[in-house]
């Protein structure tokens, strides 16, 4: 079941140019995982609620690599580069299967409330 490392950033001016390093080396990390680049440091349109900061969304086939990814040597390597001047939080999120149906959740949930 694909999966998703979601990034929230707030990123601080002037860029640092370990920053600048993590974005050129940042791809090659994770495409040994089967991740992609679904959106890269997007402000977004945030309809409800504060803005957090900017979005980066990368798709990975299934939540099993994305975990390998993100322990992987080549990625540790260059997360202080990023993490030392850009503070924000990542999740990594397991995406649902094709089909899923979200009334069939909300009854499963009513019948475990009893």
């Amino acid at each position: 079941m694909t999966a998703y490392a979601i990034a929230v950033l707030r990123p601080t001016q002037p860029v640092h140019p370990d920053v600048l390093e993590y974005i050129e080396r940042v791809q090659g990390t994770f495409e040994p995982y089967g991740g992609r680049f679904l959106s890269h440091g997007k402000p977004g349109e945030w309809l409800e609620g504060e803005r957090l900061g900017d979005l980066v969304i990368v798709e990975f086939p299934d939540l099993s690599r994305a975990h390998d990814w993100y322990a992987s040597d080549a990625y540790r390597e260059i997360l202080p580069l990023r993490a030392d001047h850009i503070p924000g939080e990542l999740v990594l999120l397991d995406g649902v299967p094709v089909g899923y149906d979200a009334g069939r959740t909300a009854s499963v949930m009513r019948a475990a409330r009893g």
